[in-house]
């Protein structure tokens, strides 16, 4: 039986035909009394599934169950999902943000949609710079880049950060400090990309260890980091870093095995559930080139359980058990990126140049390790999530954040609770879920 593979489509037929068949959307909430049903049928292209994962990701929709088939010229795929708090989808406005993504006038032959707040842009276009930085991961790493920018007058708005295996990468979104506009002095910006290439470097010569680029293109941000990390191979690990501590329930556990009768191979995901877990892994085998045909998830309290029927893009299956091994290794790695086990810590506060490096700089003389953040503005008002650690990736016991809201004082909000990830741990953490403190001399110390 020959095997099928993407034939070349010429772009004008293609637009034609989705003109002619454009995508159907659909948002049911009265079929089910405990999640929304959303169905999606359309016209079959490459990236399709990521793309629809991609929009419900961005909503922070729960996917409970899916049924996906795009076997043939056409798409048909069926979500149950639900918010954040387990409840319907019942806002019109995200019903009617779901039905304009999904359906045929956001359709995009170029590429994947993205939210603009989740792109990575070129950084001469609009407000802001865009910056990539990919190294090896240390204590303190994070506090020495957003020092590096301070000092070259340079403000944060918006950061993404990912370690895993002892690498990390980051998507860095800045504006010049007096202008808010993006920076196009090719001075400036060198001097910038040599500095974080020496900070990210550290000791070592070793030109592959650290690499500072701009962005260039419009990629989700989530994206480009598992892409960055997968170029890295910190799938392979570094020998010295230690795995992921899941308990043993919790382990994932990834198969992969040949359906001859059908012409697939069929992988397999056991693991703890939690939001975007299908994104990772369909983003995951996207960027593998493996195209998705079938696919079945669902969850039952705290487990998923996800099957992918995939074939590479020129039709093969996987033949050996080197290129099994490797589809493993990068699923877990994928589930693991977003996996932080500690405690994480929200900080509220008017934006100004410096903050993301004063704070940084007080959570590491506290002997804190950042293993995720998130950083973002909103008008005057910076909300950051940083994810944090011991040194040795443990917890970090109740008496180091009592020390730490002492240091800081009492007029930056920061909601300090338990990570997803630390469930396990829960008797180390105790006492810190859904606690407040109000951090605040940081500011008045340093208006000066």
């Amino acid at each position: 039986m020959p095997k099928d593979s993407w034939a070349y489509f010429d772009p004008e037929y293609e637009n034609l035909s989705i003109r002619i068949n454009p995508p159907r959307v659909s948002v049911d909430n009265s079929t089910f009394s405990d999640c929304t049903l959303i169905k999606v049928d359309s016209m079959n292209k490459p990236g399709i599934l990521l793309e629809v994962v991609q929009i419900l990701s961005d909503l922070d929709l729960i996917i409970n169950k899916a049924y996906i088939s795009s076997d043939g010229g056409w798409f048909m795929d069926v979500f149950h999902v639900t918010d954040q708090r387990g409840k319907k989808i019942t806002d019109r406005n995200t019903i009617n943000h779901i039905e304009k993504a999904l359906g045929p006038k956001s359709h995009n032959i170029d590429g994947a949609k993205t939210s603009p707040d989740k792109q990575v842009g070129v950084h001469s276009i609009g407000d802001h710079t865009a910056i990539e930085l990919i190294g090896r991961d240390r204590p303190g790493l994070l506090s020495e880049i957003s020092a590096v920018l301070a000092n070259l007058h340079f403000n944060v708005v918006a950061a993404e950060v990912w370690t895993h295996n002892r690498r990390i990468a980051c998507v860095v979104y800045v504006n010049d400090n007096n202008t808010s506009r993006a920076v196009d002095d090719p001075t400036r910006l060198s001097v910038m990309e040599e500095q974080l290439k020496n900070i990210l470097r550290g000791c070592e010569d070793d030109e592959q260890v650290a690499r500072t680029s701009f962005s260039m293109g419009f990629t989700h941000v989530d994206r480009r980091l598992h892409q960055m990390l997968f170029s890295d191979r910190d799938y392979e690990g570094s020998g010295a870093a230690p795995a992921v501590d899941y308990p043993t329930l919790y382990k994932p556990q990834i198969t992969v095995e040949r359906c001859d009768d059908k012409g697939y191979s069929m992988v397999t995901v056991r693991c703890k559930d939690r939001a975007k877990l299908m994104f990772d892994i369909v983003c995951t085998l996207t960027d593998m080139q493996y195209v998705v045909f079938h696919a079945t998830i669902s969850s039952d309290g705290p487990y998923a359980l996800q099957e992918y029927y995939i074939r590479h893009m020129d039709g093969c299956v996987l033949d050996t058990e080197g290129e099994k091994q490797r589809v493993i290794k990068c699923i877990e790695a994928a589930i693991q990126r977003r996996v932080s086990e500690g405690v994480s810590l929200e900080v509220c506060a008017k934006d100004r140049v410096g903050l993301l490096s004063e704070v940084t700089r007080v959570l590491r003389e506290n002997g804190l390790s950042v293993t995720r953040a998130g950083v973002s503005t909103v008008g005057e008002q910076a909300v950051n999530v940083f994810y944090v650690s011991d040194p040795s990736g443990n917890p970090v016991d109740k008496k180091t954040i009592e020390a730490l809201s002492r240091e800081i004082g009492h007029t930056m909000m920061v909601n300090v609770k338990k990570s997803p990830g630390a469930q396990a741990k829960e008797n180390e953490v105790s006492g810190l879920a859904k606690t407040f403190f109000f951090f605040g001399n940081l500011f008045e110390r340093f208006k000066a």
